[in-house]
């Protein structure tokens, strides 16, 4: 059985370019910028790098909102377990009209609804968003013991600098 294609790669070399490597899809080919002075090695070592990291940085583009309901299922069993269905989103998706926020719950209707400018986040981070959403559903408000129940997660303090840090980056919330 034959593995996944390898992309047409073109590399551009630059004499402008000293140490950065940078690369990118254009249609069906991949185009890597490197610097001028690396040797025949180094290009063909920093391809496959380069190569690698789009592949994973598209597989991180590629979550589903199936993906995200098996992932919220994952965190309750690990956070919630006590409350039961009444941490169970009815559902959760991705959207892209999410510009202002991370992440929205409606308790009333159980759906939950993730911006997709999280989707090429750490897991981690994603995991502290859902999760955060997750607790509204049997917190619909920010008090004590909701932050009690997001406190759970050991990463909560670390994603929400590193959700501060995007934020003051980018000037959004």
């Amino acid at each position: 059985m034959a593995g996944p294609r390898k992309p047409v790669v073109e590399v551009r070399r630059s004499q402008r370019r000293r140490r950065t490597v940078s690369a990118y899809r254009d249609g069906e080919r991949v185009v890597v910028l490197i610097p001028d002075q690396f040797s025949r090695a180094e290009e063909s070592e920093w391809v496959d790098r380069m190569l690698a990291r789009l592949a994973a940085r598209e597989g991180r583009l590629a979550r589903s909102d199936a993906e995200l309901l098996a992932r919220a299922e994952r965190l309750i069993n690990l956070y919630l377990a006590e409350y039961g269905t009444q941490a169970l989103p009815a559902s959760v998706r991705w959207v892209s009209n999410q510009n202002g926020r991370w992440g929205s719950c409606t308790p009333a209707d159980r759906s939950i609804r993730l911006s997709h400018r999280i989707q090429d986040m750490p897991d981690w981070v994603i995991d502290y968003v859902l999760l955060h959403e997750l607790v509204h559903l049997i917190v619909p408000s920010h008090n004590a013991h909701f932050w009690a129940l997001v406190g759970r997660y050991s990463k909560t303090e670390r994603a929400r600098g590193y959700l501060e840090g995007v934020a003051a980056v980018s000037g959004t919330p």
